[in-house]
């Protein structure tokens, strides 16, 4: 099958969130299962330099934005067996930043529009376009309104995935005439959202199959709790709706053979994961010592993550014998909270506001336990790539995370973390006191951290799905 991809980040070219990771792992995977899979997506001026040197141009063509007839190169580029392309227009796509700006409404209506354009003139027939994300949302929409009748797109088929509901491209609808096109027959019936057009709604109405990045996620947002105001659409839509677990890179993520770190490892050695622990405290200046369970937060700093738990019972956790490492970027308030709470407990907290992967690697391999307590979670990264480097994850019981982590029973001696369920600070605190409880029972700790590194969280199960999705799509069997 040939399969497009829409995208509005890419790793290894540019990366605000997961969305990037998934964009540039998952398409390998599918290649290896036989599909053809090509990723387009916009140019931006933040692309390095050593990748828009090697963009061969395609083609130029003008792309009609309702009254605005508007620039459009097409660029190729070829990474890693994967074939990339790239919308270019300098007055959308050379910022500073890729989104926040005031006319994302136009940016990404002109992204939509562009992708639909381009497709006669790619060396490339898809039969799938597998969008993504609000920025993507149209695309599906305006196929099905405007060019259904002509015969290159009369056969493709459309899927989205919702990496997360909380952002959902949300505009003035003026932009129906103005941007898109559309007559107000559109807004009425499909597109209006207390009073606005919604790009998330539009992909969620006209797409045919509509997938989550975990099967929890994809009941959650089908409540009122965690559905954005979207959860009646998507409950109308649940025949279509699947939930597929996102994956991580095996090879990135390898701490086995992972560059970043002082000493490899696997679940064959876990003793050599002390080494990386005692340089982890080294390089932050705390105490040296094997036997002080380190506990770490890498996270966006944001109350989505559950940093309004920590916050509230975080002196009583550090009341224990322990170590805290928190490395991120995110909300002021978060920041400076970290921050102080380093400048008052110098022996046992540090805080890295910021962001560095390489250090990243560093923490998830050093650290003992991984605190992650997020109030919603669509799938979440960060517990994947813990469980893989042997950190035990302590996370609570919602979307990716109650998909991944299996609390420890110790009359089974089954798990491979700590959970809890209430978005409760007390609860999270007997928790984080429970996993600290189990780290000084030395043969009970080992073997987690082998069952942590055993387990397989990698795109191959999670493409295997995916492609088994396509296949029944282009069969019409939806």
């Amino acid at each position: 099958m040939n399969i497009l991809f829409v995208v509005s980040e890419c790793v290894p070219f540019i990366k605000s969130g997961g969305l990037a990771d998934v964009a540039g792992a998952l398409p390998k995977e599918l290649k290896k299962l036989g599909s053809e899979v090509r990723v387009i997506m916009p140019k931006y001026g933040a692309i390095g330099q050593q990748f828009k040197d090697k963009m061969e141009k395609m083609v130029e063509i003008n792309v009609q934005l309702s009254w605005r007839n508007q620039y459009c190169g097409i660029e190729k580029l070829e990474y890693e067996g994967i074939v990339y392309y790239f919308i270019d227009n300098e007055y959308y796509f050379k910022r500073d930043t890729m989104y926040g700006h005031y006319d994302d409404g136009e940016r990404f209506s002109y992204f939509c529009r562009a992708v639909l354009e381009a497709i006669p003139h790619l060396d490339f027939n898809p039969e799938i376009l597998h969008c993504h994300d609000w920025h993507t949302g149209m695309v599906p929409f305006l196929l099905n309104a405007q060019y259904r009748d002509l015969k290159e797109y009369a056969d493709i088929r459309t899927i989205f995935t919702i990496h997360n509901l909380q952002f959902q491209g949300i505009f003035p609808r003026e932009i129906l005439g103005d941007l898109l096109n559309l007559d107000d027959s559109y807004f009425d019936e499909q597109l209006e959202f207390y009073g606005c057009v919604n790009f998330m709604k539009a992909a969620i109405v006209s797409s045919d199959l509509i997938t989550t990045v975990s099967p929890t996620y994809m009941n959650e947002i089908q409540m009122p709790y965690y559905g954005e105001r979207l959860d009646g659409l998507l409950r109308s839509r649940h025949t279509a709706l699947k939930g597929i677990l996102n994956g991580i890179d095996a090879d990135i993520y390898n701490p086995g053979k992972d560059p970043s770190i002082i000493q490899n490892y696997d679940q064959n050695s876990p003793e050599n994961k002390i080494k990386n622990k005692l340089h982890l405290q080294k390089m932050f200046g705390l105490e040296e010592n094997a036997n002080i369970p380190l506990i770490s937060i890498i996270s966006r700093l944001t109350s989505q993550k559950g940093l309004d738990l920590v916050k509230l019972v975080f002196d009583e956790v550090i009341a224990h014998d322990i170590q805290f490492i928190v490395l991120g970027t995110g909300d002021t308030e978060f920041e400076d909270y970290f921050r102080t709470k380093e400048s008052l407990n110098r022996k046992k907290v540090r805080a890295y506001i910021g962001f560095n992967e390489e250090l990243a690697h560093q923490i998830y391999a050093g650290s003992d336990l991984f605190l992650m307590p997020s109030k919603f979670e669509p799938c979440g990264l960060g517990q994947l790539i813990a469980l893989r480097y042997g950190t035990i994850p302590i996370v609570r019981e919602t979307g990716g995370l109650n998909d991944t982590v299996t609390s420890y029973n110790e009359k089974t001696q089954t798990g491979n973390g700590f959970t809890f369920k209430n978005y409760n600070a007390h609860d999270m605190l007997y928790t984080v006191q429970r996993a600290l409880h189990f780290y000084n029972q030395k043969h009970v700790w080992e073997k987690l951290v082998k069952t942590a590194m055993a387990q397989d969280y990698s795109w191959s199960q999670s493409a295997q799905k995916y492609n088994g999705m396509y296949k029944v799509l282009a069969e019409g069997q939806y």
